[in-house]
């Protein structure tokens, strides 16, 4: 690896598996010094400063991030992977569930950016990148919740951009497609038809296939990193052609 990130210090959220554990181990490979939070604490690399807690909740978003830039000697970075799906019909979907998927997926997000936002100031500039979906760009049938999470965490990004902006912390969203973790394998797996179901999902792309959790780590790490240094607020479509297929 050519060290893109040596020395910079971030925190990576749902780091304990797919797309965020992916992240986790393609930064620590480019030099980055990293702490890691995910709903229980799970063994990580040695070097890395690990965290529990859930991302709805705000005071431990807090505890994460003061933990983490008190490990790390400040903040330099944030990467948001933690999310969870819904596939329900509008009209069975309960109001615990829309507030279950809303606060994960799009209230999380805003709690831990409020708790970096000092350590990012400090560090003089940083980077926030927030993993969306193209669902959040392309609607998907009984996924209301998680369409609609992922549209505001893709605005919230831009309107977070508009504000950093001139202190020089740069805030961008990554959208993947379908992706080869254990949330995606989850959503066709436990159906009697699964190879078909699968058939039908690769259909939705203009690639015809799943990305591996590295493809979209390469997105995350071109948004934090040097070469995209004059890059905010934009929603970077990693999804094999289907936002537009």
């Amino acid at each position: 690896m050519s060290g893109l990130l040596n020395g910079r210090r971030i925190l990576i959220a749902g780091a304990a598996s797919g797309i965020g554990r992916e992240t986790l181990a393609r930064f620590a490979a480019e030099g980055a010094r990293l702490a890691a939070f995910d709903l229980e604490e799970t063994a990580q690399d040695s070097d890395v400063a690990v965290f529990g807690g859930d991302i709805s909740n705000p005071a431990a978003c807090r505890a994460a991030i003061t933990g983490a830039a008190a490990a790390l000697g400040g903040l330099d970075g944030l990467v948001n992977c933690a999310g969870i799906d819904l596939e329900a019909p509008a009209a069975e979907m309960t109001a615990a569930d829309w507030d279950r998927v809303i606060a994960v997926n799009l209230t999380g997000a805003m709690h831990l950016a409020q708790a970096a936002l000092p350590h990012l100031r400090a560090a003089g500039s940083g980077t926030i990148v927030n993993v969306s979906s193209a669902a959040g760009l392309s609607p998907l049938s009984h996924r209301t919740a998680y369409c609609a999470s992922k549209a505001g965490l893709n605005m919230f990004g831009k309107c977070l951009a508009m504000e950093l902006g001139p202190e020089g912390i740069r805030v961008n969203t990554v959208c993947p497609g379908a992706v080869d973790t254990p949330l995606f394998r989850s959503s066709y797996e436990d159906y009697q038809n699964a190879d078909e179901r699968l058939s039908t999902i690769k259909a939705r792309y203009a690639m015809h296939r799943v990305a591996a959790p590295s493809e979209i780590a390469g997105a995350i790490l071109y948004l934090t990193g040097p070469d995209s240094t004059y890059v905010t607020g934009i929603t970077m479509a990693v999804d094999g052609g289907r936002s537009f297929h």
